[in-house]
């Protein structure tokens, strides 16, 4: 069966080739969190992108209510014999979708070879669909990044203009930079106008910059600046398709890695 499950799996590899997704962790921070994040994806699929959400908040944190949607089913349910991706894949208005992915985040590196195989092969099959996947990540664990966090090649964190948006952002950026973050893109949401979004961004950089040293890099405002051209300019690594297939063998080697500490 494995066997099988590979060759399929390398199938799958060849169809991304021709059209991989890039993949960003996205966090949101602010009083209004949830509504930025999904700001941020409509902003992103506003230009004709196929955006797939895999929403790794919990309860409130989540942003299923924000878009009209239930809770949902995790994709980890595709391992009971009986759920489909139809079944977890959450249609949403202007989006690919969104995918609950909560218990699949936690439970990934303590699964055996063919149960991992299962879910890193579904991610396959929806990241065919997609042109942009953004891991909806919490700010509160970014100190201690889920495997899908782990494996997606940048990072994007929404800062709304206000006191609180300033405040987790900075915490957020301090623990980012403890789990070994090298870089994060910054975007603000909320600013009056241009010119207070990048005094804004201004202000939290030197904050970081004095007390934390993890390099920020600006993309503007989420509600008028292009941050699908400013993500695609600052590309880590240069290759989109490398960058697509590196997310994939990273989930695994390091869902394997995590693994193999708690046994």
């Amino acid at each position: 069966m494995l066997d099988g499950r590979e060759d399929q799996a390398a199938g799958l590899r060849r169809l991304f080739r021709r059209a991989p997704p890039q993949v960003v962790a996205l966090y949101a921070c602010g009083r209004h969190r949830t509504h930025n994040a999904v700001l941020t994806a409509h902003r992103l699929a506003g230009h004709a992108e196929r955006v797939l959400i895999l929403d790794e908040g919990e309860g409130e944190a989540g942003l299923g209510a924000t878009l009209g949607l239930d809770p949902g089913r995790d994709l980890l349910q595709v391992l009971d014999g009986r759920t489909t991706l139809a079944d977890v894949l959450q249609p949403a208005r202007g989006l690919l979708g969104r995918v609950p992915t909560v218990a699949a985040a936690l439970t990934l590196p303590l699964l055996d070879d063919a149960r991992r195989a299962c879910v890193i092969e579904a991610l396959r099959i929806l990241h065919r669909h997609a042109s942009i996947v953004l891991v909806h990540a919490d700010g509160e664990r970014a100190a201690e990044p889920s495997p899908f966090v782990n494996a997606a090649p940048r990072r994007l964190l929404v800062a709304e203009a206000s006191a609180s948006g300033a405040t987790e952002a900075y915490r957020t950026i301090k623990a980012l930079a403890a789990a070994g973050a090298g870089s994060v893109h910054v975007a603000v949401c909320r600013a009056r106008n241009k010119a207070d979004a990048a005094a804004f961004f201004a202000s939290l950089e030197a904050l970081v910059r004095r007390h934390v040293g993890l390099p920020l890099v600006w993309l503007g405002e989420v509600e008028r600046d292009d941050l699908l051209g400013g993500l695609t300019q600052a590309s880590v690594p240069p290759s989109a398709r490398a960058a697509s297939a590196a997310f994939m063998r990273r989930i695994d080697g390091l869902s394997r890695s995590a693994r193999g500490l708690r046994a």
